[in-house]
């Protein structure tokens, strides 16, 4: 109380002599404060100001949201210059070529189809995620193969909606070849979740984009004889039932010839399944038996031959890569229109499956004396029970559909088709220092 009224008697005095100081009323406190307050308001208001100017006039950063501009892992996608490239590698050179995106462009199959419709006139525009699953670098050989022919691979993935319907919007492509994937049999007992996200996810993914586009194109895509997988009725036909699959990436094939059904339903997307047989052939797969044996043989490292219960032999209906590239481009060529307009069904679509074979089931333990001879070298073999992993005993496809809608008819044999291939793995991996690595 001392201390106030030290302060209340100090407040009387003049503050200066002779000059008399009016008392200081709450009303005054007051208006100070206020005054106070509206200096911090507009200093305030000044620096939020040029912070403001400063945004504004600052260039904005790319981002994953600007559809011109995007980054992808070590790629960027979009702009004029980009643009330009997808639409140059996607236009049509023929009266009446067709304009295809290719999907999984530097995979084995999709290299020689992107090329094969090149080569006609075709516009082609490819895409690839190029991922790790066997080594990269055959795939980035692949895509400097296509480079040459003029077909631009982008680097993306068919999981990536907004990039997808970028291509769409430079490109009104009438035929879409999907061939990317997750592939092998064995590979899905080490990371099963790959299987669902490309096999499954980026399935309906394409299809979520093809059926918003207008106009919709026609879709062609890889099944597999994978999906035939318990069955032992022989020849595999389409009629044949699909219901058991022998491994996950039966089961996710099987699972995208029911998704395919859905859509065609539902949105009137023409589309058309292709169920391979064991491709093999020059610039293949290295995860694949014929691909793999060549590297051992030439090594001298043991080979393992598997063989059924009982001693039961393993074949497969081994399919040469230009037979089947025949069949693909057939397959689009033979495409009925969409019908849907804006994600909407107008009308019934063309929903088709085919086996695409060679009809002639070849032990694997012939496969390997046709290498022998063709390298010139003694494999050393070792037979081996069939392990439980997801592999079937024999693979061989009833093309009798194939050949009535198709005209599709395989003509190179496993010896023809070997030889081709030798020669194309000992020219590849004896060029430039290229290490033999599976």
């Amino acid at each position: 109380m001392s201390q106030l009224k030290t302060i209340s008697h100090l407040d009387n005095i003049p503050s200066t002599p002779g000059k008399f100081k009016m008392d200081k009323s709450p009303y005054i406190h007051r208006l100070r404060w206020h005054s106070s307050l509206a200096r911090i308001a507009f200093w305030s208001f000044v620096f939020f100001g040029f912070i403001l100017i400063f945004f504004l006039r600052s260039p904005p950063a790319p981002s994953a949201a600007d559809p011109a501009r995007r980054i992808l892992g070590n790629s960027v996608w979009g702009g004029p210059a980009w643009e330009k490239r997808v639409r140059s590698s996607a236009r049509v050179r023929t009266q009446h070529g067709l304009s295809v995106l290719v999907t999984g462009a530097a995979g084995f199959v999709g290299t020689h189809v992107s090329a094969a419709l090149k080569r006609r006139g075709d516009g082609v525009l490819g895409i690839d995620n190029f991922n790790d699953y066997y080594e990269v670098s055959l795939k980035r050989a692949r895509q400097a193969l296509l480079e040459r022919s003029g077909v631009f691979v982008v680097e993306g993935d068919v999981n990536d909606s907004a990039l997808l319907r970028k291509l769409f919007d430079v490109v009104p492509f009438t035929h879409v070849m999907h061939l990317a994937a997750q592939a092998g049999v064995r590979y899905a007992m080490k990371n099963p979740g790959s299987y669902v996200h490309s096999n499954i996810a980026g399935f309906v993914s394409l299809l979520e984009v093809c059926k918003s586009s207008n106009p919709q194109p026609a879709i062609v895509w890889a099944s597999s004889s994978s999906v035939y997988g318990l069955n032992s009725k022989v020849p595999f036909s389409e009629k044949d039932r699909t219901d058991q699959p022998a491994s996950l990436y039966a089961a996710t094939k099987k699972a995208g010839e029911e998704i395919a059904h859905t859509y065609n339903h539902i949105y009137g997307l023409s589309i058309t399944g292709l169920r391979f047989f064991t491709v093999y052939g020059p610039w293949g797969r290295p995860d694949m038996a014929y691909f793999f044996f060549t590297k051992d043989i030439l090594r001298g490292k043991t080979i393992s031959i598997f063989e059924g219960p009982d001693h039961g032999t393993v074949a497969r209906d081994f399919t040469y890569i230009d037979d089947i590239v025949k069949g693909c481009l057939a397959s689009l060529d033979t495409a009925g229109r969409s019908t849907g307009s804006g994600g909407k069904k107008k009308g019934p679509a063309s929903l088709r499956v085919f086996n695409l074979g060679n009809t002639s089931p070849v032990p694997v333990t012939e496969l390997v004396s046709i290498l022998e001879r063709l390298l010139k070298v003694k494999a050393k073999r070792v037979i081996l029970k069939m392990p439980r992993n997801g592999d079937v005993m024999f693979t061989h496809a009833n093309i009798s559909l194939a050949q009535r809608e198709l005209g599709y008819k395989p003509t190179t044999d496993l010896q023809t088709g070997l030889k081709k291939f030798v020669r194309w793995y000992l020219d590849y991996y004896s060029s430039s220092g290229k290490k033999r690595t599976g």
